[in-house]
């Protein structure tokens, strides 16, 4: 079934590849941070992207497609380990919360490195001159606190993926690739 659209697909990945070059930038980039902020403010506009998406985009890229309640996320998790595939059409209930928590995740990150300022006082974030020097101090911390939990999430996310490949046999990877993915029509 053709699932993802060109446009969310390649969200996908320019999201995957800005967000590991900031996160690389930011701990082991040049001192100046630069090329650092150039990606967050590529991680914006695709965030905003995606948000837009989210409501006007094609059916499978919709939030109201495929954020479900507590019953079917609580359904899908019993089933979750059974070594077969889950022939899901576009994201799982648990799917869903990854996404939904990655998205709010990277929003905040976006937010605190805007406000944030580093020790050297010369790279600071575009509203850190809005912010009193208290609040850039606490989102510099929230934005170092960030840069952990998004490696935390990416390993999470990378790690589910191999499980649905080696365990449940269905690979997503390809399926985010090609924008295609074998769902059950019950």
């Amino acid at each position: 079934m053709k699932l993802w659209d060109p446009l969310l697909r390649g969200f996908h990945w320019l999201l995957a590849f800005f967000v590991t070059a900031a996160w690389l930038l930011g701990n082991y980039g040049p001192t100046s941070m630069t090329l650092h902020f150039w990606c967050g403010y590529a991680v914006t506009f695709l965030l905003v992207f995606r948000l837009i998406w989210g409501f006007v985009g094609p059916e499978p890229a919709r939030f109201s497609s495929f954020l479900r309640g507590p019953k079917a996320i609580s359904d899908y998790s019993r089933h979750f380990f059974l070594r077969e595939p889950s022939y899901w059409p576009g994201h799982n209930p648990l799917g869903a919360l990854s996404v939904i928590a990655m998205l709010a995740a990277l929003a905040a990150q976006v937010l605190t490195g805007m406000m944030s300022e580093s020790e050297n006082f010369i790279d600071a974030g575009p509203l850190a001159s809005s912010v009193s020097a208290a609040t850039r101090k606490t989102a510099k911390s929230y934005h170092d606190f960030g840069a952990d939990l998004i490696l935390v999430l990416v390993l999470l996310h990378v790690s589910v993926l191999l499980f649905y490949r080696f365990w449940k046999r269905e690979d997503l990877i390809k399926s985010m690739i090609n924008g295609r993915k074998q769902v059950r029509r019950d």
